[in-house]
């Protein structure tokens, strides 16, 4: 059996692989589990070593691996490149922290004893990543886990299955030891038995709500952790005294960066009344000016969705709201590139929305954003709380005490004032409800990836 990546570009086949057959996935599971136990003894600052010498060789390769981005699930190449600036920041940021986030913790003194906790690595990592963000997501845990000790064994989205070469050749490249870092193509049986396979000790998943559902069904009775990032409909908040310029380009970009195929965008937002008019026209008028079209092309700044279904899945919701009374404020016929049947598909700002539509309560993954008018701060928690999600939110504001206040009472893993769609990796990355469960990123993220450890040593007899 092997994979094909249609790229959304033209609807050719881009890439062709093999599955893994049964044989290869249990060497591939043996190395790791005897890589990793010569791995766990390498000190900290030589783990460093080696995954500083992988990104180095990862960001040598930039140009040419934005250009594979965009052929395999359509981003604009003239943003393609920013993903490897992501992947480098996260990856430096966990590499340098490591050595304070894993050493031991003092317990304190106490006469006659010694105590403190170790940070154990878990033994083997599966990686799950999606095509959306094929390096952002993935890094997310890569790196942390083999800092942390860890051997890990990524298996990409058949979208994306060049990322998880690239990977790892830069592993090869900084001369990480064999077994320690792996891929492999599998079918979506073959992911489940993997999940499954008692050689993995823990399994990092990004992806939908059905396929976290699917790891936890793998992996339930067999005592492994699993994290799990699964999307959101992250909402936005535009108070009366927010810098109104700001929150137009900063909530738009948010909306429809990444043709909205971002589990961090902006999906529905709510207005004050006192600035609800001037927020959609700003925002209508910033829509209609993207440019949709060939991703390869400097000038697009608006590609194809990864696939025509996702597109349809847009269109019908779209469709829907506007029969039950919504109103679409950008014109198609401003997007010639847009084709029923195909990825291409025209942005669109929805006003005149509710909750009763599922443009605003289902996850779209696409161009389309619906705007609500709301009278004060009380409505706008309880909308952006009504939600089967809680990855991200955000508040645009002058008021930073008023942003706290109001965050305190939203039901989210990440907060947001005066931005959104961003993931710094010093903070945790972590999810409620739908939206996952366990974090990557941080010091925090450390702790998901290693086990505890108590050393009780009587010292005076």
């Amino acid at each position: 059996m092997s994979l094909k990546t249609i790229s959304p570009v033209d609807g050719r086949v881009y890439v062709e692989r093999d599955f893994a057959d049964g044989g290869q996935i249990a060497a591939a599971l043996d190395r790791a589990r005897a890589a990793q136990a010569a791995w766990r003894r390498v000190p900290v600052a030589d783990r460093a070593a080696f995954c500083t010498r992988a990104v180095d060789a990862f960001v040598a390769e930039k140009e040419a691996i934005a250009a594979e981005i965009s052929w395999q699930m359509g981003r604009p190449v003239r943003y393609a490149p920013g993903e490897v600036g992501g992947f480098e920041e996260r990856a430096r940021h966990m590499i340098a922290i490591a050595g304070d986030a894993l050493a031991p913790l003092d317990a304190g003194p106490k006469a006659g004893f010694t105590r403190y906790v170790r940070r154990e690595p878990l033994g083997v990592v599966f990686t799950v990543a999606p095509w959306n963000y094929p390096y952002l997501t993935a890094v997310n845990s890569i790196v942390p886990a083999i800092m942390a000790g860890n051997a890990v064994i990524l298996k990409h989205s058949a979208q994306t299955p060049l990322c998880a070469e690239r990977i790892h050749d830069a592993f090869a490249a900084a001369g990480l030891p064999g077994g320690v870092f792996q891929f492999l193509h599998l079918s979506h049986d073959d992911t489940e038995k993997v999940i499954a396979d008692d050689a993995v000790d823990f399994v990092a998943f990004t992806g939908s709500v059905p396929g976290g559902a699917m790891v936890e069904r793998a992996a339930a009775g067999r005592f492994k952790g699993v994290g799990l990032e699964l999307g959101g409909k992250d909402p936005a908040y535009v108070r009366a005294d927010a810098d109104l310029d700001h929150a137009v380009e900063n909530v738009v970009d948010g909306a429809f960066f990444n043709s909205g195929q971002s589990c961090c965008g902006i999906e529905r937002v709510y207005v004050h009344a006192d600035v609800y008019d001037a927020f959609v026209a700003g925002a209508a008028e910033l829509v209609r000016g993207y440019v949709l079209g060939d991703p390869l092309d400097p000038a697009t700044t608006l590609g194809p969705l990864v696939r025509t279904a996702a597109a349809d899945l847009v269109r019908g919701q779209t469709a829907a709201a506007v029969a039950a009374g919504a109103r679409a404020l950008v014109d198609p016929a401003g997007f010639p590139a847009a084709r029923d049947g195909t990825p291409y598909l025209a942005p669109q700002v929805l006003v005149d929305v509710d909750h009763a539509m599922a443009v605003m309560t289902e996850e779209s993954f696409g161009p389309v954003v619906g705007i609500m008018k709301v009278a004060d701060d009380d409505q706008a928690v309880r909308l952006m709380n009504d939600s089967a999600f809680g990855l991200t939110a955000s508040v645009w504001t002058r008021d930073a005490d008023a942003a706290v206040a109001i965050g305190d009472a939203v039901q989210t893993g990440t907060w947001f004032m005066n931005r959104c769609d961003y993931l710094d990796p010093a903070l945790a990355w972590t999810g409620v409800k739908q939206s996952g469960r366990g974090c990557t990123l941080s010091r925090v993220g450390y702790e998901h990836l290693t086990r505890p450890k108590s050393y009780h040593l009587r010292t005076a007899l």
